[in-house]
This record gives structure tokens, C-alpha cells and sequence, in this order.
């Protein structure tokens, strides 16, 4: 059960309340954003809730044991507070958020009522939709290593050990030609062979995408030039000359280990595990005649 701060207590005991609700957001980046649903900006712990920015918020809902609660919040994309760039780029992926319940005529009293992270986002025509999660989702993320086909590692770090700045694995290039907003013909990749960089990574060093990465989804080469296709949009179209560097993708295959990257005795894998068809395997007609038509054994 909450203890009140006993200021809030008297306030919300005297019949006339003076709450507003307020976010604060902490992206990556470490500067941390703060909003209210109140008509006037509220300060408290150094940072200014801005009043804004349209900040709305469903109903919470908490529950006993381990469920995830979750709400959402809904607001404007404002260039003072939180620009569609700022999404677009993954600003805000996963970021803290704390929820505040504060008394406006008094921000010394206030209650803090939920922490968690943001969830997935989706963006409007002028505004942006949050899902905010609770802690209790941390509960559902997967720690240490799975028992899974696949290689858990990611290419180049130290569990891996491929080195991506090698010339086999890097390359730089300009675009060409735009073909629409996720596809692109450039010039400087002539020396590698068609889909050598899917699943690879964009770099852009020029242009107004400039500091950016961009996970690849395609990357073709034939008699027209070489393509490559991302899979997300950017915040700012591509253009004819803008530069980028790219290194090579890994779908995280045992055989693309071993023939691609020449680095088979660092897969974090497990290759030769049984599949789902050994699993549901069982005897037929062809097994019963090359056993001599029984089943027993000695």
C-alpha cells in the first residue's frame, strides 16, 4: 500500500483536488524529457513538465502477481519536446519512463505511481501513440543463452570475433539513383557479389541521413548495377550522393559461418541438434523392408 506524502494526504482529504498527471522520459541519450496534461508548465527535481506537447494517458491498471500491466499515453509530435525524427531513429526505444501524480499548486507534493519502459510506438499524421510497460515486464525477457539452432552472437563483437573492418567485409559507397523511399542503386560496391551484405548495416556518413545506421534487407547485383533495400524507413529521403559505409550481414547459419566468414569454431550455436522432423519421426513400410521386415531388434 502507498503512503502519501502528507501534504497530498490534507490536500486530497480537503475536497478540493489540484492533481495533474506528469511524464518524465529518459531516451538513450541520457536527456530526459518531461510532460503533463496540466495547461501550464510544472517544475520539480530540475526538470520542466511541458504543458504542450497534448500528453494523454489511459486508465492504469494494476494487478496482483507477475502480469505485465500496461497503458498507453498519446501526444503531439511538437519540434520543442518530440519530433517524428527523434522516433524514426530509435530515440526513444525502451526508454524509462516515470509517471507522477503532483498537486500543480504545490510540485513538492507529489506520488510516483509507475515506472517502467516504453513499448512499441506508433506515429500519426501529427501524433504519436506509446504503449508503456510495466517492470514486471523485464520478467519475460530472455537472460543468458538459449539451446537453439541459430548463432546468439552478433557479428563482430566479442563472442564472435569476425573483424568487419576487414576489406572482405567492409565497403563504402554513393548513391546513384533512388528507386523509393527503402530502395537505392549506388556506386563503389561493383567488387561484391550479389547479397553479400544482406543483413548487413548502413552507416550513412553524408547526406541528411548523416550519423545514422540502417539494417539491410536486400542487396542485389546484376546487369543494371547493384541495389540495396533497407528494412525501415528514414527520417530524411535518400538522395542522389549521399555516401555510406556498409559491412557485410550474417543470417546465423553453422554453413554461412563456415563459408562465408571462415570463423565456424566461434559459432555460439548449436548445429546438429535434432529438429522438429527427428522429433515426430516414426517407422514406415521402406524402414520395416531394409531391416528384413521387422521392427525388433537384438
Amino acid at each position: 500500500m502507498r503512503q502519501l506524502p502528507s501534504g497530498l494526504q490534507t490536500a486530497l482529504a480537503s475536497g478540493t483536488t489540484t492533481l495533474c498527471w506528469c511524464w518524465k522520459v529518459g531516451p538513450r541519450d541520457g536527456t530526459a524529457l518531461g510532460f503533463t496534461d496540466h495547461d501550464r508548465d510544472i517544475t520539480f527535481d530540475g526538470l520542466t513538465y511541458r504543458a504542450s506537447t497534448g500528453f494523454t494517458a489511459s486508465d492504469m491498471q494494476s494487478s496482483l502477481g507477475l502480469s505485465v500491466d500496461n497503458l498507453e499515453v498519446t501526444g503531439a509530435l511538437s519540434s520543442l519536446a518530440l519530433t517524428e525524427d527523434d522516433l524514426l531513429a530509435g530515440r526513444f526505444d525502451d526508454a524509462g519512463v516515470e509517471i507522477w501524480a503532483v498537486d500543480w499548486s504545490d510540485p513538492t507534493q507529489r506520488l510516483l505511481l509507475r515506472s517502467g519502459n516504453l513499448g512499441e510506438v506508433r506515429r500519426g499524421d501529427v501524433g504519436f501513440m506509446a504503449e508503456i510497460r510495466g517492470l514486471a515486464n523485464r520478467l519475460n525477457l530472455s537472460k543468458g543463452r538459449n539451446f537453439e539452432y541459430g548463432c546468439n552472437a552478433i557479428l563482430g563483437d566479442q563472442r564472435c570475433g569476425v573483424n568487419l573492418a576487414a576489406a572482405a567485409f567492409a565497403g563504402a559507397g554513393t548513391v546513384s539513383a533512388t528507386l523509393d523511399d527503402w530502395r537505392f542503386r549506388v556506386s563503389g560496391l561493383d567488387a561484391f557479389a550479389d547479397g553479400w551484405f544482406r543483413d548487413g548495416l548502413v552507416s550513412w556518413t553524408g547526406g541528411g541521413n548523416a550519423g545514422r545506421q540502417s539494417e539491410v534487407k536486400a542487396h542485389y547485383v546484376d546487369s543494371s548495377g547493384v541495389e540495396i533495400e533497407l528494412r525501415q524507413l528514414l527520417p530524411v529521403a535518400i538522395a542522389v550522393g549521399d555516401s555510406f559505409g556498409i559491412v557485410a550481414g550474417c543470417d546465423k547459419q553453422f554453413s554461412t559461418c563456415r563459408s562465408k566468414f571462415a570463423n565456424n569454431v566461434n559459432f555460439r550455436g548449436f548445429p546438429h541438434m535434432p529438429g522438429n522432423d527427428f522429433v515426430v519421426r516414426y517407422p514406415n513400410s521402406s524402414d520395416i523392408n531394409n531391416n528384413g521386415g521387422s521392427l525388433t531388434g537384438s
